[in-house]
C-alpha cells in the first residue's frame, strides 16, 4: 500500500467526503509559497479528482458534493499562539519571546522597556553591575512599563555571595517579581530567597507565588535543582536569618523553585555548546518526572542558537513554551554596545566565534563564547590563562613574556594594573583583596581578571583604541541571523531594533510552521515556503 495515498484517503474520510468549491486553487509552487504567507487565514487542503493533485485554497464554500476533495481544514495560525499560551497570560506579554539578558546592562534598561512596548519579555542584563546601577535601571523601567511584563537576571557570582545577596534585597525591595537566574552551578541562599519570598496558600489551598523565576540550565544536573524544592538546610538557614518566614519556608519544601526553565544550547557568554535538540528533549523527559512528582507544573523554553525564523520554528517544534534570543539583540540600537561594536557583530558568519576564559570564573577555567572576528581578545585571553596556568605568581613570569604583556595586553606595568585592582576589590568584595595580599597565585589571577573585565567595558563606551581588545559575547545565532537578513532592511545596524528583530523572527518562525503542517497534510510546498524575507512590521 502507498502510505501516502492511504493517508490522503483517511484525511477525506475525517472529513466526511467533503467538497470544497471555489474560485482558485494553489496548486503550483510559486502559488504555493504564498499560501504559506497567508497563515493568518483558513487554509482549505483540496485535492483535484481527477489529476490528484493536492493544493491550498481559501475562502470559498465547504459542501457535500461536487467541487474539490476536502482533505482537511487549518484554522488560522498566529505567531502569539506557536508557544504555551499560559507563559504570556502569566507575564503578560502578547509573544511568547524573551529578549534574554546580556550581562553588564549590555541588555539596557531601554532594551527592556522597548521590547515590552512591543509585547515581547525583556530582562535587564544586571550581571556585573553594583546593586546601585541595578536599582536606577530598575527604577526606570518599572516607571515605563509598571510591575509586569519584564524581568531581571540574577547571575551566579562565585567568590561574591554578598553581592548576590545585594542584588536580590535590591529586586525585593523594588517588587520586582520576575527574575532569570543563570551561570548557576547549584543553589545559592539568594536565588532560594527570592523565589520563595512571598509564597501564600491561596483561597483554594493552592500555594501562590509572589515571585517567579525563570531558570536558564543546559545541563540536567543543574535542571534538577530549579525543578524540585529547595533543600531543607538552606530553608531552614535562610529561617534562622530572618530572610524567610516559617510559612514561607513550609510550603517553598513543597513546590519546585523555578515556574520556567529555558534550555540553553550554543549561545553567546556562558555556555556548554549544547545542540538545542538534543538537549531539549532530556530535559523536557527530566521536567515531566519531576512534575510526577510534585504535581507543579513547570514550562520549558528554549534558547541559543536562534538566529533564524526556521530555528525559532523547529524550537516551537521540540516543545518549548516559549523561546529565548540573546546575540541577536546585542546588535539592536537599544543595546549597550557602542555603534563600532554592533557594526563588529553585524559582519560575524560561521566560524567567526571562539571559546575564551571567563572573567568571574577564570580561576575554574570557565569559559564564555565570544565574537573572533575583528578582535584579538580570545587569543589574549587564552595566553592569560596558560600563564596563569605555568606561573605561580607574577613575579615568576619570565621577563619576556611580562614585558610582551605589559607592552601588547595591559599597556601599562602589572604592579599598576595590581593597584587599580586591588582599589576594586577592596571596594567590591574585600575578602577577594585580602586573600590576594596572602596568596600571589590569587593575586595574579585578579590582575588578569583587569583586562577579561575591562574588555567587556571598552566595546560599551567605544574605546576605538581598544577594538582590538573588544570582548563580545557572541554565539552562532549571530552569523545565520546576518546571513537571514543581508540584502533585506535589518542588514543595516542602525535599522536593528529591538522590536523589529523579536516580531520578523516571530512572523517568520509562523510562515514556516504553516509551510510545514501543509506540507504534513500532503501539500508539495516547494523551498521557498519555508524561507521568510524580513520586512518593516508593526
Amino acid at each position: 500500500m502507498n502510505v501516502r495515498s492511504a493517508g490522503m484517503e483517511h484525511a477525506a474520510v475525517l472529513c466526511g467526503a467533503l467538497t470544497w468549491h471555489g474560485p482558485e486553487v494553489a496548486w503550483h509552487a510559486a502559488a504555493l509559497a504564498q499560501a504559506a504567507r497567508h497563515f493568518r487565514e483558513t487554509a482549505h487542503v483540496v485535492r483535484h479528482p481527477e489529476s490528484q493533485h493536492v493544493g491550498v485554497a481559501f475562502g470559498g464554500m465547504v459542501a457535500s458534493g461536487g467541487g474539490y476533495d476536502l482533505l482537511g481544514i487549518l484554522p488560522p495560525l498566529y505567531p502569539e499562539w506557536l508557544g504555551d499560551r499560559s507563559f504570556c497570560a502569566s507575564h503578560g506579554v502578547r509573544f511568547p519571546y524573551v529578549v534574554g539578558e546580556m550581562a553588564r546592562g549590555i541588555a539596557t534598561a531601554r532594551m527592556v522597556v522597548e521590547a515590552g512596548r512591543a509585547g515581547l519579555l525583556g530582562f535587564f542584563g544586571a550581571a556585573g553591575l553594583p546593586p546601585d546601577e541595578v536599582q536606577a535601571a530598575v527604577e526606570h523601567i518599572a516607571a515605563e512599563l509598571g510591575q509586569r511584563g519584564w524581568g531581571v537576571n540574577l547571575i551566579h557570582s562565585p567568590g561574591f555571595a554578598m553581592l548576590e545577596e545585594a542584588v536580590v534585597d535590591v529586586l525585593l525591595h523594588h517588587g520586582v517579581t520576575l527574575v532569570c537566574a543563570s551561570a548557576f552551578l547549584g543553589l545559592t541562599p539568594a536565588v532560594v530567597r527570592y523565589a520563595c519570598k512571598g509564597l501564600a496558600v491561596g483561597p483554594d489551598g493552592s500555594i501562590t507565588r509572589q515571585n517567579h523565576l525563570v531558570a536558564k540550565i543546559s545541563r540536567p544536573e543543574v535542571a534538577r535543582h530549579f525543578m524540585a524544592p529547595p533543600p531543607q538546610n538552606i530553608l531552614r538557614d535562610l529561617v534562622s536569618r530572618g530572610q524567610l518566614t516559617e510559612q514561607e519556608a513550609q510550603l517553598g519544601a513543597h513546590v519546585p523553585l523555578a515556574s520556567d526553565v529555558t534550555v540553553e544550547g550554543d549561545s553567546g557568554g556562558h555556555t556548554d555548546n549544547q545542540v538545542l535538540g538534543a538537549a531539549f528533549p532530556i530535559i523536557a523527559a527530566l521536567r515531566d518526572r519531576l512534575v510526577a512528582q510534585h504535581g507543579h507544573p513547570i514550562r520549558l523554553g528554549a534558547g541559543g542558537g536562534l538566529g533564524t525564523p526556521q530555528a525559532v520554528a523547529s524550537a516551537f517544534a521540540l516543545g518549548a513554551a516559549y523561546v529565548v534570543t540573546g546575540s541577536v539583540n546585542q546588535g539592536a540600537v537599544e543595546s549597550g554596545v557602542a555603534p563600532i561594536a554592533r557594526a563588529m557583530l553585524a559582519k560575524a558568519d560561521v566560524g567567526d566565534v571562539a571559546m575564551s576564559p571567563s572573567a568571574d570564573m577564570f580561576e575554574m577555567g570557565v569559559k564564555v563564547q565570544v565574537l573572533k572576528k575583528g578582535t584579538m581578545f580570545a587569543s589574549r585571553a587564552g595566553q592569560l590563562y596558560d600563564i596563569y596556568v605555568r606561573y605561580p605568581s607574577l613575579e615568576a613570569i619570565p621577563q619576556d613574556i611580562r614585558q610582551r604583556l605589559e607592552t601588547q595586553v595591559f599597556r601599562k606595568p602589572l604592579n599598576e594594573v595590581w593597584d587599580e585592582t586591588r582599589a576594586f576589590f577592596e571596594t567590591r568584595a574585600p575578602r577577594e583583596a585580602e586573600r590576594a595580599l596572602k596568596d600571589p597565585k590569587h593575586r595574579m589571577a585578579l590582575t588578569f581578571r583587569w583586562y577579561l573585565g575591562q574588555s567587556s567595558r571598552w566595546p560599551m563606551i567605544g574605546d576605538e583604541s581598544r577594538a582590538l581588545d573588544y570582548q563580545l559575547w557572541c554565539g552562532p545565532a549571530m552569523a545565520a541571523f546576518n546571513n537571514w537578513v543581508a540584502g533585506s532592511f535589518l542588514e543595516a545596524p542602525e535599522h536593528r531594533t529591538v522590536a523589529q528583530i523579536g516580531y520578523n523572527l516571530m512572523e517568520g518562525a509562523a510562515q514556516v510552521t504553516r509551510a510545514h503542517q501543509l506540507r504534513s497534510y500532503g501539500v508539495p510546498m516547494p523551498q521557498a515556503a519555508f524561507s521568510f524575507a524580513p520586512r518593516p512590521l508593526r
